[in-house]
Parts: structure tokens; sequence; C-alpha cells
């Protein structure tokens, strides 16, 4: 027989997204690793509690560089393994695309243990251009510059040439070419130049669109044969490098990967017989992330391993390159969001709960005046059984619409509603309960489930810390990090600080669907009670926006030793002063127009000078505080 500890385990799936990175100890704590099968572990609800004695407010991003530096070995581990195995000549060049992360403590983290493996660079826009030339990388490792490029963009990559850095620009569009013949004529300076092939291949899941013959980005073929043909023109056929795809982010199905690798292998060796000496072939990202554990094509999963992405890569380019009788290329992997998800958490605060309509039942006595429907009502609830319980849920909803009816034409008071009201919820939660007991639970009670479940109010913003949530429905691991060793008793949803009604997180990942409530233990006022948000380390930090004004997270370093942790770095997160002067609220203007209120107070007598400097004080005393509940 189970005990708790593995009952909830079990309840929240570790084992199955957990990726070896998380488990649960004796305690009922949950606990994070470096690596899969490493003996060191640490205590998050120790952690938390730690930075809450320094003085360091929830929400906070606890961010485990080991796991980032794990995540690099295992991809390049993936592909040598993959080469070994079918006798790939060819070599593997990773870059890390900074729209998945562009903080500066992740790349460096990424660059200084991909430095061995000479790990680079993916950027797709000028600011990120502009950081990557300033960043210490491997001598023979690439900076790759993708998205669409102007005259500034490309006088910034050429840059790179000039201080020792190996860049190549992908050719987006016929026109930049045009612009990169410009500068050469200007600067004498020959770059290296990729193209960017739209494939008739697509991948899987939400992202798919970004392959096809609709994609936003990409040359068809007839424009890459134009790009070789201006090249030769000019004598510049030896600046075109690198053949370049991408099908899209968190691919979830395998086969679509082999099906595009095939297109664009072929592709790069009709090129290669076109005597263009194609170096790199960039099979793009889209190495998806298994966030619900199920290792299915579902849009939050994906029915592969590392392992095996890497393989179906190798071979198939492999394949290809041996029929057509072509060298075979570089494989160049812009893989960001497999790196980067797991090495970042957030933990926070159950706030409150909010008042649902069962808080308001309490015992209702009914007397012979009631409205008969008032008096049906209470003889439901009465009568309610195991096995009527379907027939009764349906007469309730019935006398609801009575209730209402009565009440809109004048014929009952606001009393006998309360009353009519609170029996008729009453009827539902015993309903719900009888039906959860039952083998089979029919979508009707399933929805009234959901009604009647609990709903935590999180001291963080959706918009902020999970926008894809928000977004595109992504759905991540959610669960309790401590208190794991009870039975969670309540079945809720999850709403935040915004005033907003999508500010609410109702769907929940499980194994085999997905749950739009989330067990969780019964919330009691002023005792802790904290939540932990995992795999937020790609893309979430950097979409995540400021709605309502709330700002970035505090934010801690934790290094896992065999003594448990060390909190290496904290970082503060936004003030109210910081999103305040990014909505353009200079401090002066904040200033100068509250001492005109207080002056006016001052002025008509209401106030006096002290309490007017008292009130100044506490207004600015605010200023530098955290955005989110203290």
């Amino acid at each position: 027989m189970k005990n708790i500890l593995e009952e909830t385990i079990q309840t929240y799936g570790i084992e199955n997204w957990g990726a070896g990175f998380f488990d649960v100890n004796k305690k009922g704590n949950l606990v994070v690793r470096p690596g899969e099968g490493e003996a060191a572990e640490a205590d998050i609800f120790e952690i938390v509690n730690d930075l809450l004695k320094r003085g360091v407010k929830l929400p906070v991003i606890l961010r485990f560089p080991q796991i980032l530096s794990y995540q690099v070995r295992k991809l390049y581990n993936s592909y040598q393994t993959a080469m070994r195995e079918y006798d790939y000549k060819g070599a593997h060049r990773a870059v890390f695309p900074m729209k998945v992360n562009p903080r500066r403590d992740v790349l460096e983290e990424v660059l200084r243990e991909g430095r061995r493996y000479n790990f680079g660079i993916e950027c797709g826009s000028k600011p990120e251009l502009f950081a990557a030339l300033a960043l210490e990388q491997a001598p023979q490792s690439l900076i790759v510059c993708n998205g669409f490029k102007d005259e500034a963009y490309i006088r910034l990559a050429f840059i790179a040439r000039q201080i020792g850095k190996r860049l190549i620009i992908v050719i987006e569009k016929v026109e930049e070419l045009h612009i990169v013949l410009r500068q050469v004529q200007q600067t004498g300076v020959k770059p290296e130049l990729g193209i960017r092939a739209r494939l008739y291949s697509r991948g899987s899941g939400r992202w798919e669109k970004s392959g096809g013959e609709t994609a936003k980005f990409g040359l068809t073929t007839s424009e890459m044969l134009e790009v070789v043909r201006v090249l030769r023109q000019h004598n510049m056929l030896d600046c075109l490098k690198m053949l370049h795809f991408h099908i899209g982010s968190q691919i979830t199905d395998i086969k679509r990967i082999k099906n595009a690798m095939k297109e664009a292998a072929r592709v790069y060796c009709k090129m290669r017989q076109m005597r263009v000496d194609i170096e790199f072939l960039n099979v793009g990202g889209g190495m998806g992330v298994d966030y619900d554990g199920s290792k299915t094509s579902f849009d939050s999963s994906a029915n592969y391993t590392m392992q095996e992405f890497a393989n179906d890569v190798v071979y198939t380019i492999k394949s290809v390159c041996d029929e057509e009788d072509v060298p075979e290329p570089t494989i160049v992997t812009e893989s960001g969001r497999i790196l980067a998800a797991f090495h970042a958490m957030i933990v926070t605060n159950i706030q409150d709960e909010i008042e649902t309509v069962l808080d308001d039942i309490s015992a209702v006595t009914t007397n012979e005046d009631d409205p008969q429907v008032v008096i049906e009502l209470k003889d439901l609830v009465e009568n309610i059984n195991s096995k009527n319980y379907r027939e009764y849920y349906h007469d309730a909803l019935e006398h609801k619409e009575e209730l209402f009816t009565l009440f809109n034409l004048g014929l009952i008071n606001l009393e006998d509603r309360a009353k009519g009201e609170a029996l008729f919820w009453e009827v539902c939660e015993r309903a719900s309960k009888f039906s959860q007991q039952s083998k089979i639970v029919t979508e009707e009670f399933d929805e009234l489930k959901k009604l009647l479940s609990a709903k935590y109010l999180c001291n963080f913003s959706v918009f902020r810390c999970l926008p894809d949530n928000w977004a595109i429905e992504q759905l991540f691991p959610i669960m309790p990090i401590h208190k794991l060793n009870t039975t969670p008793s309540e079945h809720a949803t999850l709403v935040d600080l915004t005033c907003d009604s999508d500010g609410i997180i109702e769907k929940f990942i499980d194994l085999k669907d997905v749950k739009e409530t989330l067990e969780l233990h019964h919330f009691k006022p002023g005792e802790p009670y904290y939540l932990g948000f995992f795999m937020i380390g790609a893309y979430q930090e950097v979409m995540g926006n400021f709605h309502n004004l709330f700002g970035t997270l505090n934010e801690a370093h934790v290094i896992i030793n065999k003594n448990g942790y060390l909190i290496k770095k904290i970082l503060p997160g936004s003030h109210i002063s910081d999103v305040l002067m990014m909505a353009r609220y200079d401090k002066n203007f904040l200033l100068e127009n509250f001492n005109m209120h207080l002056e006016e107070q001052v002025k008509q007598g209401n106030l006096d000078a002290a309490a007017a400097e008292e009130l100044r004080t506490e207004y600015m005393k605010h200023y530098e505080g955290y955005t989110y509940l203290g």
C-alpha cells in the first residue's frame, strides 16, 4: 500500500516532468539536484526560509546555474554519441538563442560551461548582437545573426569580423544581400554568410507555422538561387558558409523532425553539387521540453528524448549525404528551450483564499412562512444521498431558476433569495461529493467540481511570471514546495494580484489529461504556504509584461553542494520607482505634485505642517518598495 509521500509525488507527477532534477525528501519538502542521478540535493523550503530571513521578499526566482551547465553538457554529449554511433564525419556546433533568455548571468554560464565545446550565440536583433559582441566566448565558436536586418544591423555584424569573432550573417531577404555588398565595398571586409531556406516541411505543436510554405522567414528556392547567382557574379561565393532552416519552437512530434532533416539535407547536398562550399547546416532549434511529463505529442510535451532528437538529426543528414556522395556538414543547433527551461523556478506564497459561494453557506432554517421554492430546496438538502444525487442536483437547478424568476418579478425579498441561494449551493456541494465517490464521473459534475473549487490568491502576476500560460495556454508544473507528507484536501484554481479576469490559472498538468483544478492543502491565514512554478527559465522572464506595473522578481542564484546549498548571489527585483520611471513618471514630477496636494490641505486647515511632513515621508518611503505584496 502506498504511503502518503508516494501518493503526493504521484499526484503532482514529479517523477514524470522533474527530469531527475526535482524530488521530495522525507520531511515532505521539495528538493533540487544539480543533475540526473546526482547525490547532492538542496531543500527548496529551507532555501526560501533562508532568503526570507535575509529580507528577500516573495515572489522570488530561484536560479540553479548547475542545471544550466548540466543541460549544456548533455546536449553536447548527445550529439557526440550520435556521431560515434553513425560514424558521422562532420562536427557539431551549438549556439544559444538569446531570445530564449537574454539575461547576462544565463549567457555567461552557458558560454563558460560551453567553452570547451565551442558553444556560441544566436542573435535576432541589434540589441542582442550589441551585447553578444562584448561577451567572452570560445575562439572557434559562432555568432549566428538571424532576423530581419537593416544597414545598422549589418554594419554592427561587420564589426564582429574585425574584432576576431566568427559571425555568420544569415540572409533572410534578398534585399539584405545588397546591403551586405555595399558594406563590403565600404569596408573591404569579406563576411561569412548564410541563407535561410523556407522548407516545405513543418514542425508540430503551437509553433508549426514557423515552417512550411507560408512561413514568416526564409527564402524560396528561386530566391536562394538568386543569392547564389549574385554572390558568384561578385566573386563572393566562397563567403556562403551556412544553410539554415527552422521549423518551430517546442516541436512535439519526432516524425516532423525527420521529415524536415531529409528536406534540408537534400537542399544542402544539391547546393554542394552546384559547387557552393557550404560548411554548416544549421538545423535551428525546436527541441521540445516535456512540461507535463506525458512523453506524448501533446502541445506541452514531446514524444522523444534529447538523445533521440540528436540521433534522428545525425542519422538523417548522414543518410542523405551518403546517397548524394557529398561531405557531411558541421551541424549547427539553436536549441535554447531545452537548455534553459529547467534551471529557473518561481516560489511565491498564497496570500489569501478568495471567498467562493461555499464560504457564504451557513445553517439555513426555514419556517412555514418561507416561499415554497425555499422549502423545497431545504428538503433537497436534507434528503440527498449517493443514490439520488443526480436527480436532486437537477431539481436544485430548476429551483434556482424559479428562485431568480420570483425575485425579478418582485414576489420574494432579499432574505428569501439569500436563503434559497445558500440552500442551492449546499445541494451542489453534497452532490459533488457523492459524484466524486462514484466510479463514473460525468462531465456536468466535473464542471460542478471546478465551480465549487477554492480560489487561492497568489502573490504574483501571471502576465509577468508565466506570460505563455496567459497568452497561449502553455502548461507549467505547479505544486507546493512543502507539506508534501500530508494529503492535499482542496481542489483549487489560482488567481493573481492583477486587476484582470485573465489573471488566473485554471489548467494544470496531468499525465493523461489537463486538470482544471490543482490539489492543494487547506489554507490557514497566518500560516505560510508556498507554491513553486517550474521550468520558467525559457522565454518567460523576457516575455513577461508589466501589467498593473508589477515588476521583475527578486532573484537568488543557488549552488547545490554536498552540504546542501550556497546562496551565491541575490539580485533585487523591480522597485516601485523602477516601473514608474518606465512609465515615464519622473520622481521630481511625482514629488512636486504630491507636495502641491499637501500644501492645499494645509491651506484649508485639514492638515498641520507636521502631519503633512509625515505623509510626505511615508509617501516617498514606498517609492523604493517591492511591487508585490509584502
